[in-house]
């Protein structure tokens, strides 16, 4: 305030006292209106005692009113006046009840948006556990490997992963249209040992044939009971002894530590197969063959999920009949599915992954580690950003068994050399197989070069195969 307005007598007013009233024990003179125009100072001027609660008049500016519209509140102008102090209209809502009016509006749309993530979260949280409940968890074999622990071979890189993928020709359950149910009996109708390179910039996938002759260890049956050790044909082993029993005859023919298994029965790898649209293939020759269901032109054509069981299955009628010939079949389609699902942004999109893994899930049995979605998802995450021509396929070197040429027996030194090179997380190279005869060929008739002072570099270990970059209807 100016120094215009100035106490008369008596004491200061009271903070405590409510605007306009004085002290019981001393009077104080009201002070006068002035027409200054001079804006006051923010709080009281120096001089003055009178408290900022206390009746003061205008801030000035008088908007026409004589002296004694200043100890009147205003109804309108430019503030209010309160206990605390001056408040400006400004520091209002202009309208009251337009406020009241939207607070409720705001509070039903924050609670629509938790409302929404709640949902959204319980959503997701559901998948997640489906998921998860439909993989079926081998409790048994682990505990089976670990009886037979000091018999394993050591893991010799620690980053690589070496998985086995079983795919069993049980006829029970729903697998019983595919064939006579046996009682559950079953074995391993295919058998891949698949090895993720510490770095994860390639992936080998080894195809073991199931009529290769085999050391199978002494396993432990269901009942409890112990086999012998025999020489027989691979796939006897998971009739024998089931996934443990498999995954030590591995480890005893390969010397690579198995870390990770998975059993796969027909419906899942048919569900898979629809999941992506089905795959594409190319056939140079009409099939028509009534023991696997299958009945396809010749020529470019894209299979269901039912179509491609029969496909990979197919062995009467398709080429030799041999079982080699299948494996390799089984091998493309494995790759041109890899292929497709990479291609589709199947691994990066969650909308087309969750079919994909709703299919695998439903019918997949793996060892503890690999028993959660977490653990797959990883799994699969490490491996997206392989290039699909480092995802390669092959079998394990093979000819006919020499006393029965309905068996196979390995190729050495060819064999020991491509598990050596895996077990020690070295890399290898496929080609098709007639270009691996010509290169074998080429290297046969080129002349020994032992003048040279230079050592040259030890070559790639070659063998035939596929990558899941190939083209199945350009070979």
């Amino acid at each position: 305030m100016d120094a215009d307005v100035t106490d008369s007598a008596g004491t200061p007013a009271d903070p405590d006292l409510p605007a306009g009233d004085t002290p019981q024990d001393g009077s104080q003179e009201e002070p006068e209106a002035t027409d200054s125009k001079e804006e006051p100072e923010p709080g009281p001027a120096p001089g003055n005692d009178t408290p900022q609660g206390a009746a003061t008049g205008t801030d000035g500016d008088q908007h026409g009113s004589d002296g004694d519209a200043a100890h009147a509140p205003q109804d309108s102008g430019d503030e209010v006046q309160t206990a605390a102090g001056v408040q400006t209209w400004a520091d209002h809502p202009k309208d009251g009840g337009t406020s009241r009016r939207k607070r409720p509006w705001l509070r039903w749309a924050a609670l629509g948006a938790s409302f929404l993530v709640l949902i959204s979260a319980g959503a997701g949280w559901w998948l997640y556990k489906k998921l998860d409940g439909n993989i079926t968890t081998d409790t048994g074999a682990a505990a089976e490997l670990k009886v037979y622990e000091k018999e394993r071979p050591a893991p010799v890189v620690m980053d690589a992963q070496n998985i086995l993928l079983i795919g069993s020709d049980s006829r029970s359950g729903d697998n019983s249209e595919y064939g006579r149910d046996d009682g559950g009996s079953q074995r391993s109708d295919t058998t891949i040992l698949l090895h993720l390179a510490a770095d994860r910039k390639s992936a080998t996938a080894v195809s073991l044939p199931r009529d290769l002759m085999v050391e199978v260890p002494k396993c432990r049956t269901g009942d409890a009971k112990e086999t012998r050790e025999q020489f027989t044909q691979f796939n006897s082993a998971f009739e024998l002894g089931g996934t443990a029993c498999t995954i030590r005859t591995v480890e005893r023919l390969t010397g690579i530590r198995i870390d990770h298994h998975m059993v796969v029965d027909f419906n899942g790898f048919k569900d898979m197969v629809d999941a992506v649209d089905g795959v594409e293939i190319c056939l140079k020759e009409p099939i028509d063959d009534k023991d696997a269901r299958l009945e396809l032109p010749a020529g470019r054509q894209t299979l269901n999920g039912e179509e491609a069981l029969g496909y990979v299955r197919a062995r009467k009628t398709l080429g030799d009949g041999s079982d080699t010939e299948r494996m390799e079949r089984q091998q493309k389609f494995l790759g041109a599915l890899v292929n497709k699902m990479q291609s589709n942004g199947v691994l990066l999109n969650p909308t087309r992954l969750y079919p994909v893994l709703d299919a695998a899930t439903k019918s997949l049995t793996t060892d503890p580690g690999l028993d959660s979605l977490r653990d797959l998802y990883d799994l699969v995450r490490s491996m997206r950003d392989v290039p699909t021509d480092q995802v390669q396929f092959l079998t394990v070197p093979r000819q006919p068994y020499r006393q029965n040429t309905n068996r196979d027996e390995l190729v050495e030194p060819d064999a020991s050399e491509l598990f050596k090179q895996l077990r020690e997380d070295k890399p290898v190279a496929v080609v098709p197989a007639d270009e691996l005869e010509e290169k074998e060929k080429a290297q046969d008739e080129k002349p020994d070069d032992t003048g040279s002072d230079s050592e040259s570099p030890t070559p790639t270990p070659t063998y035939s195969g596929s990558s899941a970059a190939d083209d199945l209807c350009e070979q």
